[in-house]
């Protein structure tokens, strides 16, 4: 009786294959900016009313301004996968996509348009717009909690942080909506980092380094401005922190 046994090699393959995360596809760094991004946000809207949670909500703001220019940098000077300009080429490409849906001989046709490629630009489109938003909302922020331009700066920074609320939401309801089109979390990359499938990892360094840079400076900043920070006001109904994280506050010296 002849009986083959498989190759060392090929039993290893099999067994890469069988236990194999998937393929690297989001890195460390750009990971962990997506996640305290959306901290920031969500903190800070969640402390926008009220001077008890002020500190809190100038803090986180600053934050996400911050990570705005981590991640303008790191779109720059960072790897491939990361430049900023594969993001805008994503979007650049809704006016041909759009062109599509010209008539040809009178009617559209559907089966020609491709629904992908305009999914695709969806997603694209509402990170650029979330990124974007970021400059406005920090500055009329700035502005108005230095009291520089009256009532109409206020509702500015309402607004913006109103529209930067629907965009997320908006970006959550895509994001759901192709996830179930698509049969395939689609959250999954930025939750492990990996896509399923056998291959080379499509982002070859993870740059663990990099991200524990960054937490450690966001978690640096806030204990900073947390020393910084005016000791509450006692003794008067609804005890809040008054006065600026980088002042001394309104406290008077007993």
């Amino acid at each position: 009786m002849n009986t083959t046994l498989p190759s060392p090699t090929s039993t290893t393959a099999q067994a890469h294959t069988r236990h194999s995360p998937g393929r690297r596809a989001v890195d460390a760094p750009t990971r962990l900016f997506h996640w305290l991004f959306a901290l920031c946000f969500v903190g800070a809207y969640a402390t926008a009313d009220g001077e008890r949670w002020r500190l809190i909500h100038v803090t986180l703001g600053y934050t996400l301004a911050g990570l705005l220019g981590f991640r303008v940098l790191y779109g720059l000077l960072g790897p491939r996968h990361a430049r900023l300009s594969m993001l805008w080429r994503k979007v650049a490409g809704l006016p041909g996509w759009l062109r599509s849906f010209r008539p040809a001989g009178g009617s559209v046709a559907v089966s020609t348009v491709n629904w992908r490629q305009g999914q695709n630009l969806a997603m694209a489109g509402a990170v650029v717009a979330l990124l974007m938003l970021v400059l406005p909302l920090t500055l009329s922020g700035v502005a108005t909690y230095n009291e520089w331009g009256g009532e109409w700066l206020e509702e500015a920074h309402e607004f913006v942080g109103e529209f930067f609320l629907w965009t997320v939401l908006a970006h959550l309801a895509l994001l759901l909506g192709l996830s179930l089109l698509r049969r395939k979390n689609q959250a999954q990359p930025m939750l492990t980092g990996r896509v399923d499938g056998t291959g080379p990892d499509l982002v070859p360094h993870n740059r663990a380094w990099l991200a524990g840079l960054l937490l450690a400076v966001v978690l640096g900043y806030w204990a900073w401005e947390w020393q910084q920070a005016p000791a509450p006001v006692t003794g008067q109904p609804g005890t809040s922190w008054v006065g600026r994280p980088h002042g001394g506050g309104d406290r008077d010296d007993d």
